[in-house]
């Protein structure tokens, strides 16, 4: 019984010293509060905020694309449309390098992206590589970021630059569990290294194929053949 009341006597004296703690600080509590609330509104409106630009700048970058793609059949005609366009190119080309570099994240990274398929479709292979580099580095750790690695590897590939290509390709690989196409990435460094001749690289490149992605059934087999080949 005893016990007991000094259990209920210590419970009455804690309860005492909060009460009397809250009495003296409820001020400093009741700011404490308000602070709090304050910055959780801020933060909300600050993602609102953020949300609502970003979809702002990507709709900029769709208008870019409608532009281009209005244009992209006459860019190539032997008329004298085709000069205009041509000089419409140059601008529009201009607007989204612009863009890409006030802007930051998906929208920078599309707009990039954008100017590097048009380089591409324009055979400038270098502006391509460069402008998928950009695109990829603003894409951040973001699914869009292997598909620009690999579309640099291309653009690379065709500059004969195979030391790029395979360094871009590998970049790629490294998304490998977001990125469908890396069983093709990997294939592709064991083709560019078979095609300087080097065996031993080309053998491992291929091994990986089939050790990573067995459930690639194209690429494992292509792979597969490969190695048959280089083995004899």
């Amino acid at each position: 019984m005893a016990a007991t009341q000094d259990e209920q006597n210590k419970k009455s004296t804690l309860n005492e010293k909060v009460n009397t703690f809250f009495q003296k600080n409820r001020k400093l509590i009741l700011f404490g509060f308000i602070a709090v609330a304050v910055i959780l509104v801020g933060l909300i409106v600050s993602i609102s905020v953020r949300d609502k630009l970003q979809e702002k700048a990507l709709s900029k970058v769709d208008g870019f694309n409608r532009r281009y793609l209005e244009m992209k059949d006459s860019i190539h005609s032997e008329n004298s449309e085709a000069v205009l366009r041509q000089l419409d190119l140059i601008v529009l080309m201009v607007e989204i390098d612009d863009f890409a570099k006030k802007n930051s994240g998906l929208p920078s990274a599309r707009a990039y992206s954008l100017s590097g398929e048009i380089s591409s479709n324009q055979k400038n292979w270098v502006d391509a590589e460069k402008a998928f580099l950009n695109a990829a580095r603003a894409a951040g750790k973001s699914y869009f970021a292997p598909v620009n690695f690999f579309n640099a590897a291309v653009a690379a590939e065709e500059q004969e630059n195979i030391d790029a290509a395979i360094a871009h390709y590998n970049m790629a690989i490294d998304f490998s569990s977001s990125f469908p196409a890396a069983a093709r990435a990997q294939f592709s460094i064991g083709r560019l290294e078979e095609s300087r001749n080097n065996k031993l690289a080309a053998l491992e490149a291929y091994s990986t194929v089939l050790g990573k992605w067995p459930n690639e059934m194209l690429w494992t087999n292509l792979a597969q053949n490969r190695i048959i080949i280089l083995s004899d």
